[in-house]
C-alpha cells in the first residue's frame, strides 16, 4: 500500500471512529431516566449515518461538500455502489442535524422518533461497513 492509500485509509478509519462515538453517545443517551434530550440523541444518530457515508466517499476518493444533507451524500455514493436506495430512509435523519440543535421552530422529537433514528443509523452503519469490508478495508483495526 502506497502513502496515498495509507492516508486515505487513515481518514476512512477516522470518520468511522467519530461515527462510532456518535452512535455510542446516542445509545447511551436513551438510558437517561429523566430529562432525556431526545432531540440531541437524534442528532447524534444523524451524525453517525452522515459520517459513515462520508467515510465511504473518502474511500472512493470522492470530494463531498460540507453538508449534513444525507440525500446529497447518497447521490454521491450511487455512482459507486448500488446500496443507496436500500438506505434511502436515512434521508429522514437530515432535519436532526440542524433544526433540532438550535432554538426556533421545529417539531418535538419523541422517544419513538429517537429510537427510529438510532435504528436507521445502525442500518446505514451495517450497510456501509459491509461494503467497505467487501472492498478490502480492515475497519476493525481502528489504530
Amino acid at each position: 500500500m502506497n502513502e496515498i492509500e495509507q492516508a486515505i485509509l487513515r481518514k476512512v478509519k477516522l470518520w468511522i471512529f467519530h461515527a462510532e462515538e456518535d452512535l455510542r453517545l446516542a445509545e447511551h443517551g436513551l438510558k437517561l431516566k429523566s430529562a432525556c434530550p431526545y432531540r440531541l440523541i437524534a442528532y447524534h444518530a444523524q451524525q453517525c449515518a452522515e459520517k459513515y457515508l462520508k467515510a465511504y466517499l473518502v474511500h472512493q476518493k470522492v470530494d463531498f461538500p460540507y453538508t449534513h444533507n444525507i440525500s446529497i451524500l447518497l447521490e454521491l455514493c450511487v455512482e459507486h455502489v448500488n446500496w443507496p436506495e436500500e438506505i434511502k430512509n436515512a434521508e429522514e435523519l437530515t432535519p436532526y442535524a440542524i433544526t433540532t440543535r438550535y432554538p426556533g421552530e421545529y417539531e418535538v422529537v419523541t422517544k419513538e422518533n429517537t429510537q427510529k433514528a438510532i435504528q436507521i443509523a445502525k442500518f446505514v452503519r451495517s450497510v456501509v461497513r459491509a461494503s467497505l469490508i467487501l472492498e478490502g478495508v480492515n475497519i476493525e483495526d481502528q489504530g
